[in-house]
């Protein structure tokens, strides 16, 4: 692999025009709006995962239309009071798993929601224990999630993600053990750019880390990599050759720019030189439009992978400095 994207001078200075819809905070009100209205009280039953040091529980909570979502709640098993929480996204056609493949952030003290992928999971990564139902449909798609409902944002699979991944912020804050003023969120890939499109609808977070966040910048993505997901929408789009805008339109209701624009919680992002799934320049997209304070920690020689294990220190002392003490 070598690089292929803008050299890193030009990508510190790439602030592209935004493709933002006129209505993208009302069609987000009204979507987040229905589904608050729709959601019942998250549950959590207590799960026996043979871990001395670490409580787990199988929460349902409710997302889009007031679907059941679920997720692993992993606790400190001896704490003292409330805990910050740390929500934290997965990384495209993954889920939830097993809750041990999760140890980290509840090892460091943090109450750790795992949050599924509804529909997804299919992959051969972690595995997913939540459907997607969109009775409506979505019209015509390629393969993968990209393509779903591309024709109209109102079925776009991502704007049902998305809503789950805004709810789970609200059930956190109601289950046991958390402490629901001190919540961050993160993920990696698709995960990140599902914490960059919660930090943009919301405005009560700590702070976010998104690792070589996916879902930005759409147009140059299927335009510079034939690597996936991306690709699917340059799939989608090598047979529908009079679509290109309308794909485009919609898929902006979902770009992680026009949410990055929004937030104000202090957020740290990563990127790779060498990632094709991820170009660098649709991060530094997101991460120029980004609204609150944003530092960058970038990775030359490095694909999608990105930082990897060794970037965790750095997320821990990112999480030590806005969740405070555990």
């Amino acid at each position: 692999m070598a690089l292929f994207d803008k050299p890193l001078d030009e990508l510190r200075a790439y602030r592209p025009e935004p493709e933002e819809p006129a209505d993208f905070d009302a069609f987000w009100k009204q979507t987040l709006d229905t589904a608050a209205a729709a959601a019942a009280e998250p549950v959590a039953v207590p799960s026996d995962a043979g871990l001395a040091t670490v409580e787990v529980h199988d929460v349902t909570f409710s997302g889009w239309a007031g679907q059941p979502v679920k997720a692993w709640l992993l606790l400190p098993r001896h704490r003292t009071g409330p805990l910050p929480a740390v929500v934290q996204y997965i990384g495209y056609n993954g889920g939830r798993g097993v809750p041990w493949e999760w140890l980290t952030w509840s090892a460091a003290g943090y109450a750790h929601l795992v949050m599924d992928n509804r529909g997804q999971g299919g992959g051969g990564k972690t595995t997913a224990d939540t459907p997607d139902v969109a009775p409506e449909g979505h019209g015509s798609s390629s393969p993968g999630f990209l393509t779903r409902g591309i024709e109209d944002p109102a079925k776009h699979f991502y704007r049902r993600l998305i809503t789950d991944a805004v709810r789970a912020v609200d059930a956190v804050g109601q289950l046991p053990g958390v402490d629901p003023g001190r919540v961050a969120v993160l993920g990696g890939s698709q995960g990140g750019g599902l914490a960059l499109a919660v930090a943009g609808l919301r405005d009560d977070l700590a702070g976010v880390i998104a690792d070589v966040p996916f879902l930005s910048h759409y147009r140059r993505a299927s335009q510079i990599t034939d690597a996936g997901p991306y690709a699917e929408i340059a799939r989608w789009l090598k047979g529908h050759r009079y679509e290109i805008e309308t794909a485009m339109h919609t898929l902006s209701y979902f770009d992680a720019t026009n949410f990055a624009a929004r937030a104000t919680c202090p957020a740290w992002f990563s990127v790779a030189l060498m990632d094709k799934i991820c170009p660098p320049s649709t991060v530094f997209a997101a991460y120029h439009r980004y609204g609150g304070p944003a530092q960058i920690e970038v990775f030359p020689y490095n694909e999608h992978e990105g930082g990897g294990a060794y970037d965790t220190p750095r997320k821990l002392a990112a999480l030590a400095e806005v969740l405070g003490p555990r």
